[in-house]
């Protein structure tokens, strides 16, 4: 996959310039975090991997290829997370030595046979087994779900974002290299039960002893976290998209008791599909389909399959996070975890310190979706209601080179920050065109933040480098203080990183949609006759917050 780079020893410093707590990592942390030797002058291009589980055991045994160009590195880092095991490692028909280091092996391909060419296509072979970490609570502390349904069948399947997909497989595990030419997954289950992958069923071949191999094919880059086998006792229907590149199928894949709620939830699918092709532009997987597949957890953004666990419920399992009543509107499984089909699979950041490039989009989804079928003024609501779920107790980003997450504010915090540089911009027409044009500039690329910060910028033609600053890299929200004189409106920002430029449209008595730009020095703007009652907002698009200087002394250095 093209990968899109700034040097590691700028970001480190860059994203912790603010006040963030000191955390402690060690070597497997920046091992599983970092393109470190190990991982540097190898490129994968194509993952094929076999997975049998023992349900019972609920054990794995497995294949997992791995076809990469070469361009000179004979130690490559493989990761498999303990307790699972790698048993042996083939390339070129020849045996490889290889030394574990906890989560890491190392792997010497030098004697694995020689070729002249600077860039020579390899493959490794390696034989995989063990009893993967159980997710403890899906999706946010993950691994493999081992669970029944309803009538008692098996169901299982992974979620293992952050966590990482060596956690159950062999591989690269790191963003920044996505396989060019995507992946096959080949799910061994019993012939009672149906195993369900990314992309498009290519056969289902019978083995001996009762059991039946499922094989699916993704063509387009995939990252590894995203490729997840679902296993159970499903039922499928679909239907037929016409979106802006053509015809796309839709697959709903859901337990067979589920059929006829499934079939009325998910017309939320399709509302989805008309909503972000209109903002994001097109679907960026047509050549894989997309999929519904219930799963034995909430919800995850497994690319071409999305994972949906949210009972049937409209909102969030039946529950408006907004508190406005229009997040009971539509489905918030489908909307959200769909969304990340454009923001975390087409555009992925290479480190996940930049997550909220993933989810402050995609949270903003949520908010975009309600605009486009119930309008502005229900999209506000929204937006300005999950703003009572913010903590700011760390920075949006968080340390690079260590796997390490920021804040879960890049969520909601993330949605807002976005919201607000659209006000600024003014122009929604404009800001559709960004917001279109991020996912065909970055189509099928992994990024850093600043890749997204800086195209924001040259396509608004304005600088957001210290929103950017302030939101991402900060905890502090900016506050206008501010004090009314029978002429005047006095304001200056606090908590405030220094030279913020975030122009705000302010309201008093008299003189509506005031816009106003703050700095930390005291500014007056005259407003004209007002009532006695100092009335004073922020127009509520933007995520600043308000306080009020009844300080009398402060009175002799206002001049009206």
């Amino acid at each position: 996959m093209n990968r899109i780079y700034l040097l590691l020893f700028l970001l480190i410093p860059y994203s912790n310039i603010f006040s963030q707590k000191k955390l402690q990592f060690n070597n497997q942390d920046t091992l599983r975090g970092s393109n470190g030797s190990g991982r540097q002058k190898w490129n994968v291009v194509h993952y094929d991997i076999t997975v049998k589980p023992n349900v019972q055991e609920q054990t794995l045994t497995g294949i997992s290829i791995i076809k990469y160009i070469d361009s000179g590195n004979n130690v490559l880092q493989i990761d498999l997370q303990e307790p699972m095991v790698i048993d042996s490692i083939i390339q070129n028909q020849s045996a490889l030595t290889y030394t574990r280091d906890k989560n890491v092996y190392w792997v010497n391909t030098s004697g694995s046979g020689k070729n002249d060419a600077s860039f020579t296509t390899k493959m490794l072979v390696i034989y995989f087994q063990g009893k993967p970490r159980k997710a403890v609570n899906p999706p946010w502390d993950g691994g493999w779900i081992w669970k029944k349904d309803k009538a008692g069948n098996p169901w299982i399947s992974v979620a293992c974002q952050g966590l990482g997909a060596s956690c159950w497989y062999p591989c690269k595990d790191i963003q920044s290299d996505e396989p060019d030419s995507g992946a096959i997954l080949r799910i061994i289950v019993p012939d009672s039960l149906t195993g369900i992958g990314n992309g498009r069923l290519l056969s289902s071949i019978a083995l001996p002893s009762g059991f039946t191999q499922h094989n699916w094919e993704v063509r387009n880059p995939i990252n590894n976290y995203n490729i997840v086998p679902y296993i159970g006792k499903y039922t499928n229907f679909s239907e037929t998209y016409n979106g802006e590149n053509g015809k796309l199928d839709m697959n709903y894949w859901v337990l067979n008791y589920s059929l006829e709620k499934a079939k009325n939830q998910f017309k939320d699918a399709v509302r989805m599909m008309e909503a972000f092709e209109y903002w994001f532009g097109p679907y960026p997987f047509y050549e894989d389909g997309y999929k519904l597949v219930e799963a034995p957890h909430l919800g995850m953004e497994h690319q071409s399959a999305i994972a949906y666990g949210n009972q049937y419920k409209n909102g969030y399992l039946g529950r408006d996070l907004s508190g406005s009543g229009w997040g009971l509107k539509w489905d918030f499984i489908i909307v959200h975890e769909s969304g990340h089909e454009w923001f975390a699979n087409n555009i992925t950041t290479n480190d996940i310190a930049d997550m909220w490039v993933h989810e402050g989009f995609t949270n903003y989804s949520e908010t975009l979706f309600t605009e486009y079928f119930y309008g502005k003024k229900a999209a506000e609501d929204y937006i300005s209601g999950i703003r009572k779920d913010i903590q700011n107790d760390k920075p949006i980003i968080g340390y690079y080179g260590v796997n390490n997450e920021g804040s879960g504010d890049m969520y909601n915090k993330g949605g807002n920050m976005i919201h607000t540089i659209r006000q600024i911009i003014g122009d929604d027409k404009k800001f559709r065109t960004i917001l279109r044009g991020l996912n065909n500039n970055f189509y099928h690329k992994t990024v850093n933040s600043q890749d997204i910060e800086q195209y924001i910028n040259e396509a608004a033609g304005m600088d957001f480098s210290s929103i950017f600053n302030q939101y991402l890299r900060t905890t502090k929200i900016p506050t206008v203080e501010y004090y009314l004189t029978k002429k005047k409106l006095y304001y200056r920002w606090k908590d405030a990183i220094d030279n913020l430029y975030l122009p705000i449209e302010v309201n008093t008595d008299e003189k509506k949609s005031i816009k106003i730009i703050p700095s930390n020095e005291w500014k007056a703007i005259k407003i004209g006759k007002r009532s006695s009652s100092n009335r004073f907002s922020v127009n509520r698009n933007y995520y600043v917050l308000t306080q009020q200087i009844f300080d009398k002394k402060k009175q002799s250095v206002f001049d009206d």
